[in-house]
């Protein structure tokens, strides 16, 4: 078969087939990009279906360590990560905080000269080209300089040993297989709504958007548009966004969502969605009246890809809800078949399918496995403020019954923060009662995500919150407050019998 016509976009994801869209498909989905032929001297070491990061990671990884290693992709290359997910939005987040600063800072003595213009067709043909640079590592020359074999197409098993690839770019050839990967990602998740599907993507700057979900995603993105200009209604089936966080986390990134110009609807149960004459979107609610939108923006979770690719022929045990089965190792039933990613795991983090695939590498490849139990996974919600968490809240630790102690430092006693005049949001920790063990933190203000790195490192490498209390930290910064958190926990280790002899010994030295 001949490769796609390249006047047309090959993909829903390359849409508007601009300049920068041609030039992204170039590198992750090359329309004359022609198959290699399966070595005849023996198998591959790995066969990787799927070019997201987790199939990335242990395809370059392997083939980095000598291996002869073939990766499959019937999309695009980067996944859903860099062409719709992680990489473009937060390149929208980024255009939201300019026009948020270029509002000005009354209280800081900043009075801006009037609202900010947003050319929301720049801020989208910025996304793009940000998208296509980052696109360079993920690309198909990148992969074959690193010793990848790469094949577009669609990937099947054909039986437990092997692994089809079919389509437009060669002969379907059959790739036999030491070990497999399953890499395949997930898609965003459209609810049982009536009418959902009819109503159509989002694809020019919105007069008013309607977001559905108020999880992560939802939250950031109904933020960032309404910080860009656009009139945001925010709808969701719970009574708080964000569930997951702690009903403080909550409510403030909430306060700042409305401060923002979002318009939160709670406890809101989505029955239909249709186009009326005007080709506006119309939203049907229990026991509310209708919401007109000019376009309607769907948050409301992810699916696994399991589909299509011939998992019964290789013996290999899933369900379209949960994705495919692994054990602690990211074994699948099938002995070499490894499963990582949004398509195996619960945590749907690029950073979460990396450490995956790195474990996959070690199993597949060498004696001794790596477990991914023994794995420190954090997360951030890139909203402003940011949330960011590592292990568990005080709400899982009493669920789990286990006893903590609780230390917690707000912004208004960070200097830094102080002096920026933002000293909403706080740090805090769990520990092991009456030890340092950290069994987790979050931290709720600018820069969380980053600021999370030493509690995650601490927790990773089995360090107390009191060695974080004798690490030195430049001041004036946030990241002191780590330091703050472990000298909250020394001071509790001074009982009144170690203070009243401390004394006594001063008094005795003087």
């Amino acid at each position: 078969m001949s490769p796609a016509s390249p006047e047309t976009a090959p993909f829903p994801p390359a849409a508007p087939y601009d300049a920068v869209n041609r030039e992204l498909i170039t590198k992750v989905h090359p329309q004359d990009h022609v198959n290699p032929t399966p070595p005849d001297d023996g198998p591959y070491h790995l066969v990787v279906i799927g070019g997201g990061t987790a199939g990335l990671v242990a395809a370059a990884g392997a083939a980095g360590l000598g291996a002869k290693v073939a990766l499959v992709e019937r999309e695009l290359l980067g996944g859903d990560c860099l062409n719709v997910g992680c990489v473009p939005s937060k390149s929208l987040l980024a255009a939201a905080a300019a026009a948020r600063g270029a509002r000005g800072r009354p209280d800081l003595g900043v009075t801006p000269a009037g609202e900010p213009t947003v050319d929301f067709a720049r801020v989208m043909h910025t996304l793009r080209e940000t998208r296509n640079t980052i696109a360079d590592h993920d690309s198909v020359a990148t992969l074959r300089g690193k010793g990848v074999d790469v094949y577009l197409g669609t990937g099947r098993f054909g039986n437990a040993e092997t692994v089809r690839v079919v389509g437009p770019h060669g002969p379907d050839v059959d790739l036999t297989f030491k070990h497999a990967v399953l890499a395949t990602g997930g898609r965003a998740r459209l609810p049982d709504i009536d009418g959902l599907a009819d109503v159509g993507p989002l694809t020019n700057a919105p007069d008013h958007l309607a977001v559905l979900g108020a999880g992560p995603i939802g939250c950031e993105l109904a933020q960032a548009f309404a910080a860009l200009g656009v009139r945001v209604t925010l709808v969701h089936t719970g009574e708080r966004i964000m569930q997951v966080e702690s009903p403080e986390c909550s409510a403030l990134v909430h306060e700042a969502l409305v401060a923002d110009g979002v318009d939160i609807h709670l406890g809101t149960e989505t029955t239909a969605a249709r186009r009326n004459a005007a080709g506006d979107t119309v939203l049907s609610f229990k026991g509310r009246d209708d919401l007109v939108c000019s376009h309607l923006l769907v948050a409301a979770g992810r699916t696994p890809n399991v589909g299509d690719l011939g998992l019964h022929a290789a013996g290999i045990e899933h369900d379209a809800r949960h994705g495919i089965t692994v054990d602690d190792h990211l074994r699948t039933s099938h002995p070499r078949v490894y499963a990582a990613g949004d398509c195996a795991g619960q945590l749907k983090f690029t950073h979460a399918a990396d450490a995956q695939a790195r474990i996959i590498i070690r199993g597949a490849l060498f004696p001794g496995e790596g477990d991914k139990s023994g794995l420190v996974i954090p997360w951030c919600t890139y909203t402003a403020p940011e949330v960011a968490r590592v292990g568990q809240n005080a709400a899982e630790l009493d669920e789990a019954g286990v006893e903590f102690d609780h230390f917690r430092t707000a912004w208004s006693d960070v200097d830094r923060a102080v002096c920026e005049g933002e000293t909403a949001g706080f740090a805090e920790c769990f520990v092991k009662q009456g030890t340092d063990e950290l069994l987790g933190a979050c931290v709720v203000g600018p820069h969380a995500g980053d600021l999370l790195a030493p509690f995650v490192l601490a927790m990773t490498h089995g360090l107390g919150l009191g060695q974080l209390a004798g690490t030195v930290f430049p001041y004036p910064t946030r990241a002191e407050v780590a330091r703050k958190l472990g000298d909250a926990y020394r001071k509790t280790t001074l009982s009144p019998m170690k203070e009243k002899l401390l004394h006594t010994f001063l008094n005795w030295t003087r």
